[in-house]
């Protein structure tokens, strides 16, 4: 078995830390979200919190880790009686991204059970994280089925297998644990809130901060015994500390001028339902036992309240997570009652109240550590978001405007891909998926996971005379097997070409433009879709954002988008079509979709710019891609120029009002990858 990190030897982070370490005295706190650029050793730190939790109590023989003193009366290796019990480590189990439904939940033998009645179960993931920790790296980037089994386990603490009427149910309570890069897209709200509490990690941008840190990751390189052993007493140390807290949990008084300031925080910040007061107030608790304390003082409140509420401030993707530090200081001291006694001589020996969040708990100081003192933590200064390149080749300052700001977004209309798909799971286009509604049978390739009944009948029927059948049962064999194919969504990846040139320049128009980009980008978020964006002015495309899962990174660069220049309409195609080439090398399976946002002009990049435009058009036409052109031409004249760009891509047309979900009642447009005729239906 490998050697991990020690916790102790972790330098800085210390929210993450204290949000970890509450989470193991009070696992009902409800896990964490990691969110932080990568390399910043959000996994390193969540695997080392395992070695840190005391021993679980199991049955003997039981593969779902029931407690021996209130053991699960469903458990499907129960019921339990006078077994032997025994004590193992506490697991953590991590979810790959790439998992099947099956490697999560478990599976059935459905040979067996239709052939014997035997429910012969292979617990699956959920089963070995019962009572432990399940971590999920790159939690953003987990299939919606595997989020919806989550959501379904967490909400209900079990796990429920079922194939064609055969069930199996066995309990699944865990401390969910996950991490995530922003930049590669954000979570489903429904999942997002699930995390109890949620904390933003940063390389430090203090030197001996940094320096510290690669001399204790190179000794632990060279040396992973060895270094484990140096930090272990300070591991022991912190582990007893665990323990204590959580005795003492139990004893520790939430009082209502506690109470009230939690819910008042809740309410002034507006966060959606009561979860978020549940959680503060578990959090609270815990940060009080973590400090030694049996009553909660508002400054636990208030550090309860910044690892609890940011993530369930967000209303759209868009929304930077995080919580106004000034206004929770006006709400808590709005609220304040009477405060519990401090103990003016706090034991020096036992749990101190030092570590992040001043009073309201922490982590031991890592100066005691066996290689000397670390260096002080200093917080890292926020990060500028990170600003969109001019586009290659434009003229700085000549004609240029500066950004101007995106209308308000609103619900667009459905733009999908035509035929069927077998792209990622999503909500856009008809593709056939693990999941929706069930159009056919074929035989399985590698193993079964989903049964359709009835073929497989039919299948073994003819043959039960030729395999002695003389009871009731059906005899059936492996090659009867009918695997159902069934038809849902999937996500695209949405294009966008969007023209930034003088034409497009005039104020208003440019702010309404970006608003509908904006709603797209919203409903591509809601849809499960990869973006893009490409930008075209002055003399030259640009590839703003690459294609990516992260809707809020393309709405950072629209926002920062400058106008004017010429119009190089062929040169923003031709780009497109080079990242859609590369992009169906990569990613074969998901179709795309071009979103040309354009007035239509073309007014530079050669002789004749309509004409290589048009030429440009064509080559995607000719590969097949689905486009939709977005007419942005305003005025009582309008010379149709759009149109004529979505009949040379084989594609559809739709104006800037006709974007709109609400302009015609019912109308669901469906992109046309063939030819360019515009259904309407009122």
């Amino acid at each position: 078995m490998s050697t991990r990190y020690p916790f102790t030897a972790v330098v800085g982070m210390d929210d993450l830390r204290l949000a970890l370490l509450l989470n193991a005295v009070s696992p009902a706190v409800g896990g964490v979200l990691v969110r932080g650029e990568k390399g910043t050793a959000k996994s390193t730190a969540v695997r080392a919190l395992a070695e840190l939790l005391p021993e679980v109590a199991v049955v003997a023989g039981c593969r779902f880790s029931c407690d021996p003193a209130s053991p699960d009366p469903g458990c499907p290796d129960g019921p339990h009686g006078a077994e032997a019990h025994g004590a193992r480590p506490a697991r953590m189990v991590e979810l790959p991204v790439g998992a099947s439904e099956d490697r999560l939940v478990g599976a059935l033998d459905i040979e067996k059970a239709l052939a014997e009645g035997v429910k012969a179960f292979e617990p699956g993931l959920l089963a070995a994280a019962h009572r432990g920790i399940l971590y999920v790296d790159e939690v953003n980037l987990l299939h919606d089925h595997l989020i919806d089994l989550l959501l379904d386990a967490a909400a209900m603490g079990q796990s429920h297998v079922e194939r064609e009427g055969v069930s199996v149910r066995h309990a699944a309570r865990f401390l969910l644990v996950g991490t995530m890069n922003p930049e590669e897209g954000e979570l489903r709200p429904q999942l997002l809130d699930r995390f109890g509490l949620t904390v933003e990690v940063a390389a430090s941008r203090e030197p001996e901060q940094r320096v510290e840190v690669v001399r204790r990751r190179l000794a632990f390189e060279d040396d992973p015994a060895g270094f484990a052993a140096r930090w272990a007493d300070e591991e022991a140390a912190l582990r007893a500390r665990i323990v204590a807290a959580r005795e003492l949990l139990p004893q520790v008084v939430l009082g209502d001028a506690a109470l009230l300031q939690i819910a008042a925080t809740c309410a002034a910040f507006e966060v959606d339902g009561m979860r978020a007061d549940i959680v503060m107030a578990r959090t609270a608790t815990a940060l009080a036992a973590w400090a030694g304390r049996t009553e909660v003082t508002s400054e636990d409140v208030r550090q309860a309240a910044l690892l609890a509420l940011p993530h369930r401030r967000r209303r759209n993707p868009f929304d930077a997570p995080g919580l106004d530090e000034d206004k929770l200081d006006e709400t808590l001291e709005r609220f304040k009652g009477e405060e519990p006694d401090e103990d003016p001589e706090p034991d020096p020996d036992g749990p101190g109240d030092g570590g992040p969040g001043g009073g309201g708990g922490g982590v031991p100081p890592q100066g005691e550590g066996p290689d000397g003192p670390a260096p002080e933590s200093a917080e890292a200064p926020e990060s500028a978001p990170e600003s969109a390149a001019a586009p290659q080749g434009a003229a700085p300052g000549a004609g240029e405007r500066a950004a101007v700001k995106a209308g308000e977004p609103f619900r667009t209309r459905m733009l999908s891909v035509p035929g069927l798909g077998e792209g990622a799971a999503g909500r856009r286009s008809r593709a056939r998926t693990e999941h929706g509604r069930t159009t056919g049978a074929t035989r399985p390739r590698g193993a079964l996971t989903k049964l359709h009944l009835s073929a497989t009948v039919r299948a073994a029927a003819p043959h039960q005379k030729a395999r002695g059948r003389d009871g009731r049962g059906l005899v059936v064999r492996r090659d009867d097997l009918r695997q159902a194919t069934r038809e849902g969504r999937e996500g695209n990846l949405v294009l966008f070409v969007v023209d930034a040139s003088g034409s497009m320049a005039a104020r208003q128009r440019m702010g309404a433009v970006k608003g509908a980009v904006l709603s797209l980008l919203l409903d591509a978020y809601q849809r499960r879709d990869k973006v893009g964006l490409v930008t075209f002015r002055g003399r030259a495309a640009d590839l703003a954002l690459p294609p990516t899962s992260s809707v809020d990174a393309a709405a950072t660069r629209l926002e920062q988008l400058p106008t004017g220049g010429r119009t190089p309409l062929a040169a923003g195609l031709l780009k497109a079509h080079d990242v859609l080439r590369v992009e169906r090398l990569r990613d074969p399976s998901r179709r795309p979709l071009l979103v040309v946002v354009t007035d239509g002009r073309a007014t530079g990049g050669g002789a004749d710019p309509v004409a290589l435009a048009g030429r440009a058009a064509r080559l995607h036409a000719a590969d097949g891609t689905a486009a939709v052109v977005v007419d942005c031409e305003t005025g009582p004249v309008r010379l149709g120029l759009a149109g004529n760009l979505a009949r040379e891509l084989g594609g559809t047309a739709v104006t800037l009002d006709e974007l709109r979900a609400d302009s015609i009642a019912g109308l669901v447009r469906d992109v046309q990858g063939n030819h360019s005729a515009t259904r309407r239906a009122a």
